[in-house]
């Protein structure tokens, strides 16, 4: 997956007041950094966690020269979401902000979706649901541990993967969905962000309007208001 520019618009300063537990913050791409920023205080852990996740996952797949080796990778995270969190290892900062959530084995999903884009055909819609509901499945996960009703999450979760899938040039932009995101709970208001400062860019022609003032305007509304 191609690597995208390190900034999407411009910084904000609330953005920047979020705390880089760990370094994690850090690894995040601009727009989720800037999304993280509208989660509540009191989800903003399991927020960071989540998306950190991705993140982690993202890498392994875009940074893959051989696709064994990131499979083999993957498999780690696969196995230890499986696991007994009491088994797991010490000293990864990621794995132990996991320990507390209350079924790791429902992120597995995730790891499945970022595995099926080292596929020979990535673009092939098997590969791009796999994608898309292994992001709704995580967050569900998500929603629930915050309390929230699942089913609006999952599906702007789908629309953001899809959405991202196109930017990211593995699937055709016409193909792409364009929104608009349904409401959703004020603990979910980040994937509300996330999916539809994506989905504008899908409509406004490419990743390339991710990184234009329109982008970060519509950020901030979305997470001010919600829509």
């Amino acid at each position: 997956m191609p690597a995208r520019s390190p900034r999407p618009c411009g910084r904000s300063a609330i953005a920047e007041s979020i705390d880089l537990t760990e370094g994690l913050a850090e690894g995040l791409a601009p727009l989720a950094r800037l999304a993280l920023a509208y989660a509540p205080r009191s989800g903003r852990g399991d927020w960071l966690t989540l998306l950190a996740l991705d993140a982690r996952l993202a890498g392994v797949v875009r940074t893959a020269r051989e696709p064994i080796l990131a499979q083999l990778k993957l498999a780690w995270w696969r196995d230890r979401l499986s696991a007994d969190p009491a088994g797991w290892p010490k000293g990864e900062p990621l794995l132990a902000r996991l320990s507390g959530w209350t079924d790791p084995a429902g992120l597995v999903p995730l790891v499945d979706g970022w595995e099926g884009l080292l596929a020979e055909d990535p673009a092939a819609p098997a590969m791009s649901e796999a994608f898309a509901g292994g992001r709704a499945a995580a967050m569900e996960a998500l929603a629930a541990r915050l309390g929230c009703s699942g089913g609006a999450a999952a599906e702007a979760a789908r629309q953001w993967a899809l959405a991202d899938l196109a930017l990211d040039g593995f699937t055709p932009l016409e193909g792409a969905p364009r929104g608009p995101v349904s409401a959703l709970a004020r603990a979910m208001r980040p994937l509300a962000v996330l999916a539809g400062v994506s989905l504008r860019a899908v409509g406004k022609g490419g990743a390339a309007a991710l990184y234009r003032p329109g982008a970060y305007f519509t950020a901030i509304r979305i997470g001010l208001l919600g829509a």
